[in-house]
């Protein structure tokens, strides 16, 4: 059985600096797998690469059988936008926009009428615990909650994969735990696969497995009997 997301042999330079230097990966649907690696080892690059953000300079990405670099701009814009969903260290929120309009945002630029992508936002906020944020602003919630509504976010679509790039790197160790908890279990729900970057242990045992990164370099670690 081929997996839902795979990378082999990826190597990836900015200027004289190489980040990625023949880096493979693979994850299957439904499963939380955690990218570990000191700062600066090519983890967050993979990520990247995997997400369609970045072209490598070598190697492939396959996503349900197609090679990212064989779709256009405007394909690989669709793919992050309708099946990839993402959570950032800061959440990213737009902070012009209230927080249900934020949750709504991906199903309204994939064409979704108003009332039908905030009737699905407010589901998902509701799924992360903090349906009561939908009218305020970002800037009027704290961390940990706009962390939540970044995460009904990248669920609203329903995506196949969900990319979370140190998610709980601004968050005290308690908003940490309980982020985790809440994106992985909601993750589940949807059958969804996590690629999950970070450079903390207490963090990366949410994951199923984890991918070591290290020089541009990926391992998988070895588990003892």
């Amino acid at each position: 059985m081929t997996a839902l997301l795979t990378a082999t042999g990826l190597r990836k330079s900015f200027g004289p600096t190489e980040a990625l230097v023949g880096a493979s990966f693979a994850i299957d649907g439904g499963e939380v797998v955690a990218v570990m690696g000191p700062s600066g080892s090519g983890k967050s690059t993979l990520l990247h690469c995997l997400a369609g953000i970045v072209r490598p300079d070598q190697g492939q990405v396959r996503y349900q059988g197609r090679d990212l670099a064989e779709l256009s701009d405007a394909e690989r814009t669709a793919l992050r936008r309708d099946e990839f969903g993402f959570v950032f260290q800061f959440g990213q929120l737009v902070p012009e926009l209230s927080c249900l309009e934020n949750v709504a945002l991906p199903l309204r630029l994939a064409g979704t009428r108003r009332r039908q992508a905030e009737a699905a936002a407010r589901e998902f906020l509701a799924r992360v615990d903090v349906a009561e944020l939908g009218p305020k602003r970002p800037g009027e919630v704290s961390g940990g909650q706009g962390q939540r509504v970044a995460i009904a976010r990248a669920l609203v679509t329903r995506p196949k994969v969900i990319f979370a790039d140190e998610p709980t790197g601004a968050l005290d160790s308690l908003n940490g735990e309980r982020i985790m908890r809440l994106l992985v279990a909601a993750a589940k729900e949807t059958d969804a696969a996590v690629v999950l970057v970070t450079h903390e242990p207490r963090v990366a045992a949410y994951s199923d497995r984890e991918v070591v990164v290290r020089d541009g370099k990926t391992r998988e670690p070895v588990v003892a009997a």
